[in-house]
């Protein structure tokens, strides 16, 4: 029996290595399992809680699209679409912000992180978007979310506002009940300049990152930067506990080879961080600037990319339209 995924991804620019290896790749995974049915959406109303420029997020919106292709996600196989365009989703964030509850939205530590010490100054669209998330993944019956650690919480707010709908409207199983698809491994890259943060387009130092447009002679030279320490690799995965460094770069290379963390680290124990770093810039190449070549090629190619979009767009809106008449139904509209 195959799953029916929904994930979504901001389209606010930069999308790096933590990105993919966090989540693209593993998008790429079940877009190729036969039996699965994905859809992939641009979430650009989840962009605009925070302030963007108008051309910057079109900008962003083609390269996110780009980037999913670029990394292997058929779109012939896959939804990919941008949520604005799909007018069902906001229609359902609103009845869904009618049965969820504040105390619930109150618990959502991601608010608190982004919205800092000044809450009141955040806008009403960063409280209340784990609800649009809902309706995101709501709408397409979804069976199984990708998530990482952050979005956790925000799919238990889904299947409790999914059970309150299905109680409150007597409609038992009208809303599937997610499941969470949790990477267990390297699902958490960290910055190349600090190994005790998470890679981020947001840090300022673009050596903490490999961006997925890098060319060659970036990738290479960020890796020989990448900050590490003095001690030859180890023998034991126990021993990396207290080396954030190492264990990320082994990590990245473990997660770009599909292999174990134990296998890398049996392959590397006891060399230098030198000769490891040549092999990690060699698969890094390998890997990534493939991607990094092929986003720019299909940037180049905007109609190529809004033909995808359109397309992906007429197959979600014919799923979400016609489960938000059986939602409108229901409430009694």
């Amino acid at each position: 029996m195959g799953k029916k995924i929904f994930s979504g991804v901001q389209p606010t620019g930069n999308l790096h290595l933590g990105n993919y290896l966090g989540a693209i790749k593993n998008f790429v995974k079940l877009n190729n399992e036969d039996q699965n049915e994905c859809v992939f959406c641009v979430v650009d109303l989840h962009a605009i809680t925070v302030a963007q420029d108008p051309k910057k997020l079109k900008d962003n919106i083609y390269e996110t699209v780009a980037t999913f292709i670029a990394s292997g996600i058929d779109p012939e196989k896959s939804i990919i679409f941008n949520q604005s365009k799909v007018s069902a989703h906001s229609e359902t964030a609103w009845i869904l912000s009618c049965v969820a509850r504040m105390g619930w939205l109150n618990r959502m530590t991601q608010f608190k992180e982004k919205a800092g010490k000044d809450k009141e100054k955040a806008s009403i669209g960063l409280y209340s978007y784990p609800v649009l998330m809902a309706a995101d993944i709501l709408l397409y019956d979804t069976t199984h979310v990708p998530v990482g650690d952050d979005q956790k919480q925000h799919l238990e707010l889904c299947r409790d506002i999914a059970q309150k709908f299905n109680n409150d409207f007597n409609a038992d199983n009208f809303f599937k009940i997610p499941e969470p698809l949790i990477q267990k491994e390297f699902s958490r890259i960290m910055s190349l300049r600090d190994g005790t943060k998470k890679m981020s387009k947001s840090e300022l130092s673009d050596l903490s990152r490999i961006n997925l447009t890098d060319d060659k002679e970036q990738i290479i030279n960020k890796i020989k930067k990448a900050k590490t320490d003095t001690l030859p690799l180890p023998s034991a995965s126990a021993d990396l506990e207290k080396r954030p460094e190492a264990k990320n770069l082994m990590g990245i290379y473990s997660s770009l080879m599909d292999v174990s963390l134990e296998d890398t680290i049996n392959k590397f124990s006891g060399k230098n961080f030198s000769e490891f770093k040549e092999n990690l810039s060699q698969v890094m190449v390998d890997k990534i600037y493939p991607i990094s070549l092929e986003i720019k090629k299909l940037l180049r190619e905007k109609k190529y990319l809004d033909k995808i979009l359109l397309e992906g767009t007429q197959k979600a809106d014919k799923i979400a339209s016609e489960k938000v008449k059986k939602i409108q139904e229901l409430v009694g509209f």
